[in-house]
């Protein structure tokens, strides 16, 4: 996430904050008890967000962890690609030989 990706989602918010409040203030609650339950749902939201970070981390579905992913899979592509079919074919009867010859 980008610095003015961060800017943004912080006034982001900031206004959603206060568009709660005036909408509880709107509907009638009293201003303090409107104050105590928009923080209350901003502190739910929080921690619904934190525990969805916590998820993604546990699970290994991060942004970095797909990068790299992504990129382990473009290297192997190209060397596949770069191969000649004399290497393929030494490859291909690697992968079709005996597993237990291959074990270290």
């Amino acid at each position: 996430m980008r610095r003015v990706d961060v800017i943004f989602l912080g006034f982001g918010v900031f206004i959603a904050g206060g568009l709660i409040y005036a909408l509880l203030r709107l509907l009638g609650v009293e201003e303090t008890a409107a104050g105590i339950w928009s923080q209350g749902i901003f502190i739910v939201g929080v921690m619904v967000w934190v525990l969805s970070y916590f998820g993604r981390v546990f699970t290994g579905k991060m942004t970095y962890n797909q990068q790299l992913t992504d990129y382990e899979d473009a290297v192997l592509e190209k060397k596949l690609a770069e191969m000649t079919p004399e290497e393929l074919e030494q490859l291909a009867a690697e992968l079709n030989a005996d597993p237990e010859e291959n074990s270290p």
